[in-house]
């Protein structure tokens, strides 16, 4: 069986267009997490996060605005079909509100996703977006 988690996280004082330039940029995207990224904004490219331990595809792309892509960790099992990964970035005001759906989570990696996102990703963004990227993820 399989989970879906869903994240709504504000960015005050943030356009979509820097979130989205952080996410789809591999330099930034690699200085924002504090580990290697290999990401272009093209649709049908490959990506990797995390030295190689995330992989996938870019589905669809809308900038500045929507991110589909196809996403697998490395430590899942064979049989563990791809999961599908979206970000949708809304404007509210100076703010953004980034909602992010990741679908077909194998249910043994969800808790670790979840709790993840947010201190793999969001957290970290928010400390870029200030000006103090992290220095080196932890896995």
């Amino acid at each position: 069986m399989s989970k879906t988690i869903v994240q709504d996280v504000l960015f005050e004082n943030t356009l979509p267009k820097d979130l989205y330039e952080i996410y789809m940029n591999a330099d930034n995207h690699s200085k924002a997490t504090g580990a290697p990224a290999e990401i272009a904004d093209k649709e049908g490219s490959s990506f990797s996060a995390h030295s190689g331990y995330i992989t996938g595809k870019n589905l669809q792309l809308v900038k500045d605005r929507l991110i589909v892509q196809t996403w697998r960790a490395q430590s899942w099992n064979s049989d563990d079909i791809d999961s599908t990964f979206i970000i949708y970035l809304e404007q509210k005001g100076a703010d953004t509100m980034l909602h992010a759906i990741h679908a077909n989570v194998p249910d043994d990696a969800f808790d670790g996703l979840d709790s993840g996102w947010h201190k793999m990703y969001w957290q970290p963004f928010k400390l870029f977006l200030a000006g103090t990227p992290i220095s080196k993820a932890s896995m």
